[in-house]
């Protein structure tokens, strides 16, 4: 058990996560329009029902990979932390070569 949470808070974890979030919200964004749209121009009829749908799909996913990130941000933080540290070695040692 102590191996899964470790992989949860590794740094590419939470990259990616960010990554799907940024589509999720663009999803969000793209799907409200469309539902605006849809509702504007016919009521109530099928596409709008589908536009809103996608647009409860995509408010969804957004919602649990934000929540998912706040659970993993303290881990992922310090994770970042060190591992600027150590790229900061890095460079500090190259810079004195």
């Amino acid at each position: 058990m102590a191996a899964q949470s470790e992989s949860l808070g590794s740094w590419p974890v939470v990259r990616q996560l960010r990554r799907m979030r940024a589509l999720y919200a663009a999803g969000v964004l793209l799907w409200a329009a469309s539902s605006i749209v849809t509702a504007w121009s016919s009521p109530g009829s099928s596409p709008m029902w589908t536009s809103v749908l996608l647009l409860a799909v995509f408010t969804g996913l957004l919602a649990l990979s934000s929540r998912w990130l706040r659970r993993m941000g303290p881990v992922a933080g310090g994770e970042r932390e060190d591992r600027e540290a150590a790229h900061g070695a890095t460079t500090a040692r190259h810079a004195r070569a």
